[in-house]
């Protein structure tokens, strides 16, 4: 067990996702259930460096939960990255006794957490704030059903327009170096190709594809590119091709932040309330340090240290799948 929390501050980090403020709700109304002082910390680690904390009560997260972003704004912190930066942090935690942090954010930001709890023993809880699911232990991250759905809407809507003018349509989506916004946008809108940073692009392979379809008379492609895909994204991908497929009408198109925005889906405020109820459950068991996923519909927890060095990976059978139904 570790020590009791009777006042803990909770911040998101990093990039945003949809979502966020359900967990922030669920953080806030759950610690004042339990007679816990509640304190939002304002842009991430930047406002816990510079002190821009203030108290937060149930009426703080009303009307919340259906809006995008985070209320609590994020920031990427350069000062937090030196231990004269997180001594500061945690200056500011222990002048108004907060005693435990919830930190939603991503790989990135959970790295800080492990570092900074080392250091100054703040128990802190992670939660996965991320449209890229790259987390390991958790089947669901909060922000990637919305970033997904977002990606669907506008590739069906792509879709209509290619099929009006017999082209090739590169699609390029956000994931970083995870490719499940790819994989998932590009089966569910019947992509030909989707091309991922867990797997080597095979670029003559991919065109012979295209010249096969084109002998069936099948001049509609949907080609859906992951941002880190090794090859380069979207723009390296038609070069090759026009180099290729001269004859080929090519367009692209990079949907870029619009994947970020938006109110959250059902289901991404059901896990982000959830998890964001478990959190607070976790400070309160003496359950410190983890990192709170669902696995299998049920709560699963891991070290927080764990959940920053390992990746998702994305199974073979998938690339099958893409393959026989793009056939």
């Amino acid at each position: 067990m570790g020590k009791k929390v009777s006042k803990i501050g909770i911040l998101t980090s990093g990039g945003d996702s949809p979502g966020m403020n359900a967990a922030i709700r669920a953080v806030v109304r759950t610690g004042n259930y339990h007679g816990l002082e509640v304190y939002g910390i304002m842009r991430g680690y930047q406002g816990l460096i510079e002190d821009d904390i203030y108290r937060m009560e149930s009426r703080s997260v009303a009307n919340i939960i259906q809006r995008g972003g985070t209320i609590l704004k994020t920031a990427r912190c350069k000062e937090f990255f030196e231990y004269e930066g997180r001594k500061k942090a945690y200056d500011n935690l222990k002048k108004r006794g907060i005693d435990g942090l919830v930190i939603i954010g991503g790989d990135g930001s959970f790295r800080g957490a492990v570092k900074f709890s080392k250091e100054f023993d703040i128990p802190c809880i992670g939660l996965a704030g991320t449209i890229d699911k790259d987390i390991i232990g958790t089947d669901f991250t909060i922000g990637f059903d919305t970033a997904v759905n977002t990606a669907v809407e506008a590739i069906d809507k792509i879709r209509d327009t290619v099929d009006a003018h017999d082209r090739i349509f590169i699609i390029e989506v956000m994931g970083r170096d995870a490719g499940y916004i790819a994989l998932h946008s590009g089966i569910a809108t019947g992509a030909e190709n989707i091309l991922i940073p867990e797997r080597k692009t095979d670029m003559d392979d991919m065109i012979a594809s295209l010249l096969e379809k084109e002998r069936r008379k099948k001049l509609v492609n949907l080609i859906v590119v992951a941002e880190g895909d090794d090859y380069g994204g979207a723009n390296e991908v038609e070069k090759t091709l026009k180099e290729k497929l001269p004859n080929a009408e090519i367009r692209v198109c990079i949907l870029g932040h619009i994947q970020r925005g938006g109110s959250p889906s059902c289901i991404d405020r059901l896990i982000a309330s959830r998890m964001g109820y478990h959190a607070v459950e976790s400070l309160i068991e003496g359950r410190h340090n983890v990192f709170v996923g669902i696995l299998n519909n049920k709560m699963h927890y891991i070290p927080l240290e764990n959940a920053v060095k390992n990746k998702g990976k994305i199974s073979e059978e998938w690339m099958k799948i893409v393959k026989i139904l793009a056939s």
